[in-house]
């Protein structure tokens, strides 16, 4: 079978792609390994006032668009898959999900599900993780 294509391939256009940095995370030690954000609340607080070159609050104007959002560089989305029975809900849909097996499921269930991927023309996006090349004889 031919390799399986999206149905539709849009260009993802993003609003904001650097992240939203929390207020004065440059100053502290701990905040500067993972930077999150938190709403900013104090009373003189310039972000929280909106003045002028400062950073942007998060809010539902920055959202992507809905047609784009979750979507994969190869044009499909994401369906963490288990078994291999759980490929049945994308036997009408392989055109718009990609199936990605999840993270604790062992070799032996991950060729039985890249199998029955095959089989219902399926795109797996890490179907040859943890699997041996090489089999011991």
């Amino acid at each position: 079978m031919p390799a399986v294509k999206p149905l539709v391939r849009r260009k993802e256009a993003k609003k904001k792609t650097t992240p939203f940095k929390r207020f004065q995370w440059d100053r502290h030690a701990k905040l500067n390994q993972r930077v999150t954000w938190r709403k900013p609340r104090g009373i003189d607080s310039c972000i929280r006032r909106r003045f002028k070159g400062r950073p942007d609050l998060v809010n539902v104007g920055f959202r992507n668009n809905k047609k784009t959002r979750h979507v994969l560089p190869n044009g499909f989305k994401k369906f963490r898959v288990f078994n291999a029975r759980e490929l049945d809900v994308l036997l009408m849909q392989n055109r718009v999900y990609a199936a990605e097996i999840a993270h604790g499921v062992s070799s032996r269930k991950r060729m039985a599900i890249v199998q029955r991927a095959a089989q219902l023309n399926i795109k797996v996006t890490n179907g040859n993780a943890k699997i041996n090349t090489e089999e011991s004889s």
